[in-house]
């Protein structure tokens, strides 16, 4: 019960930033986006940062309070470096997935896994832009689909996926592919 009442405070205080984030941007740059045809998504300034309140984020890791699992804050093949992660995310085929789960189980501890679709459509943000998933939580995520750990049950010679430029699943994906991975394990 006190868990909850904790998380209803901190969705409280999220609303209020964001309502008052929202009622800033509108009266500073009302009459700027009036003029403004199309926004450059390449410039960073141009972010959509949206802070849900369903993350919590500690080093290398983001504790997902939704789901009860805890993410690598970096695609698989950056590293955390304290404030971002840095290097060039890995697309892997599922073969190497396989492979990378054992190295990152015995590097930084048991458990470490694909996600759920669940789990990776639960990192989806509408809102934010132009990468749909709050960049300050994962920070220089790519805007490419990401492995689930999930046969597509309609297609079983596929693999379900969630692209993080559009927010949407897919489950056209061949093992064979390579694709982006963001490993997961349970709390």
């Amino acid at each position: 019960m006190r868990q909850r009442l904790v998380f209803a405070f901190f969705q409280v205080i999220v609303l209020c930033r964001s309502l008052a984030a929202i009622l800033v941007l509108l009266t500073g740059m009302g009459s700027a986006m009036a003029q403004t045809q199309a926004i450059d998504t390449t410039n960073p300034a141009n972010e959509v940062i949206v802070k849900s309140g369903h993350f919590m984020v500690r080093d290398h890791l983001v504790i997902d309070l939704q789901h009860g699992v805890e993410w690598m804050r970096c695609s698989v093949g950056q590293i955390w470096n304290g404030t971002d992660c840095e290097g060039v995310a890995m697309q892997l085929t599922q073969e190497d997935v396989a492979k990378a789960i054992v190295i990152a189980n015995e590097q930084l501890g048991p458990g470490w896994r694909l996600p759920s679709r669940a789990e990776l459509e639960g990192l989806v943000c509408k809102a934010c832009a132009p990468v749909k998933i709050e960049l300050d939580s994962f920070p220089n995520t790519l805007g490419e689909p990401y492995w689930t750990g999930e046969v597509n049950g309609f297609a079983p010679r596929h693999i379900w996926t969630v692209n993080f430029m559009t927010g949407h699943t897919y489950g056209r994906f061949f093992p064979t592919q390579q694709v982006l991975v963001r490993l997961v394990r349970d709390r």
